[in-house]
């Protein structure tokens, strides 16, 4: 574990890297000409988008040090209900997790007598769910053992069971059809309605599901023919073997189904909602908290502890919420320096350069690059929509393609960059070698970006909308 500390030592924490931003964006606005675009309404989307034929220099407005030390605050501001949506989604994930109920399912399907051959891609299945419908990431790392205990059980290594979870919740998120972290994030950045263009999402999880499962199950074949053959072959996780014992999870009662019934009900209530009553992140929070008081109550807690494990579950956030409003801080000084359209202007040149049937690609390796940076869904939308939606509409991108390529941006990395502190996790509970992960991971991460950049391609063909 030496080497994945060192490793985590000398990379900077994610809120030094923003302030960093937020810093250079100050001194640019001393350096940057400022300059502003235009607005016009558009009658087609009904919504106010840049004239791409407006942009002019200005007089220059350099941040000065009070504006830089209140942006944070002014950012937490400008996403308020964004931080507590987050806040409210970990403490009522947290008392369903609390009840057992997940961690019984699990357990139930792991005991099955047929899991043998089909763990994998139901693993996969179960995990890619929780990723595509609420948004599930760190909070699977409790998880990770179980699939390695299931793995070793039927002859495979760490690698399989870690992987049939992480890799099928990832499948999940990157298509995020119900995603609130990154789905709904961008796209009520984008101005868009809540989860719109779901079909494509949902074409898109079935693709790289279907992708992912067949690249496990093929290295788990390998491996079962030849253990040697295993990328963690000699390593501690092999080795020293303190596998989570199946056997004393207690199976799933009629609490546990009780309680995932109503998680699924909810589900699909603050769809509807969503859908067809316009529902927004207030009225989705409140089915939230409905749907984990609810849960608490049937899984046998008490209010006190319902409360405090809310408590505890929407702290676990706390990481992920406030840096949204860090991220919002570079916005804030971007646009009072006015450098922010000065520096849409220059993307827009760039991107204009390619081929326009390409162009999104371009704007795809742009999130790719930043998500390195800021491996935060949240804050990563509050750092880069505001600056790639109105690209978006220079260069003829719908606003919703947009969304589809911030979304695999910022998804796709996170499976293999160090910056990721929900990646390094499952390393860490699994004590699989970040080198090792490394050399299994990126021909699969190829594979990703390549589907990804067709798909996004294919997308800007078909004006994928709405607008």
């Amino acid at each position: 574990m030496e080497t994945l500390n060192d490793k985590k030592s000398r990379v900077p924490h994610t809120y030094v890297i923003i302030c960093g931003f937020v810093i250079l964006m100050a001194i640019l606005t001393y350096v940057i000409p400022a300059g502003s675009y235009s607005t016009v309404f558009n009658e087609e989307i009904r919504k106010d988008v840049i004239d791409p034929n407006s942009f002019e220099y200005v007089e220059k407005s350099p941040v000065s040090l009070l504006s830089l030390l209140t942006s944070v605050t002014l950012g937490m501001q400008g996403v308020g209900d964004v931080i507590f949506f987050v806040f409210i989604i970990g403490g009522s994930m947290e008392i369903i997790n609390a009840t057992g109920a997940i961690e019984h399912g699990v357990g139930t399907l792991a005991r099955n007598k047929f899991m043998g051959k089909f763990f994998i891609p139901v693993f996969a299945f179960v995990f890619g769910l929780m990723g595509a419908t609420f948004g599930a990431s760190d909070e699977l790392v409790v998880f990770a053992p179980i699939g390695v205990a299931v793995a070793h059980a039927f002859g495979y290594d760490a690698l399989t069971g870690l992987s049939a979870v992480t890799l099928g919740a990832a499948c999940g998120f990157n298509a995020g059809f119900l995603n609130p972290f990154s789905t709904g994030v961008a796209q009520s950045i984008a101005e868009l309605p809540m989860y719109s263009g779901i079909e494509l999402r949902i074409v898109v999880f079935v693709i790289m599901f279907a992708v992912t499962v067949w690249y496990i199950m093929r290295y788990a074949k390998k491996v079962k023919a030849d253990p040697k053959a295993s990328i963690v072959y000699g390593c501690r996780c092999e080795t020293e073997k303190e596998d989570v014992d199946i056997s004393q999870i207690a199976k799933m009662g009629k609490r546990d189904v009780a309680i995932m019934l109503l998680f699924v009900a909810g589900i699909i209530f603050m769809v509807y909602g969503v859908f067809n009553w316009e529902w927004y992140i207030d009225e989705m929070s409140g089915i939230f908290i409905a749907v984990g008081v609810i849960a608490g109550i049937i899984g046998g807690l008490n209010l006190n502890k319902i409360a405090n494990t809310f408590v505890e579950g929407a702290a676990s956030l706390t990481f992920g919420a406030l840096v949204t409003g860090f991220a919002k801080a570079i916005v804030i000084v971007m646009e009072e320096g006015q450098i922010m359209d000065t520096i849409i202007h220059a993307l827009s040149q760039a991107v204009i350069a390619l081929p326009t049937g390409i162009s999104v690609v371009g704007m795809f390796i742009v999130q790719i690059i930043v998500n390195f940076f800021i491996p935060s869904s949240t804050g990563q939308a509050a750092t880069i929509m505001p600056i790639m939606i109105p690209l978006s509409d220079i260069v003829q991108v719908t606003r919703q393609t947009a969304v589809l390529c911030f979304q695999f941006g910022d998804g796709f990395s996170n499976s293999i960059i160090p910056t990721s502190t929900v990646l390094m996790s499952y390393l860490a509970v699994t004590k699989v070698p970040y080198n090792k992960w490394f050399k299994f991971i990126w021909p699969l991460m190829l594979i990703w970006i390549c589907i990804g950049a067709v798909i996004l391609i294919a997308a800007n063909l078909i004006n994928y909308g709405p607008f």
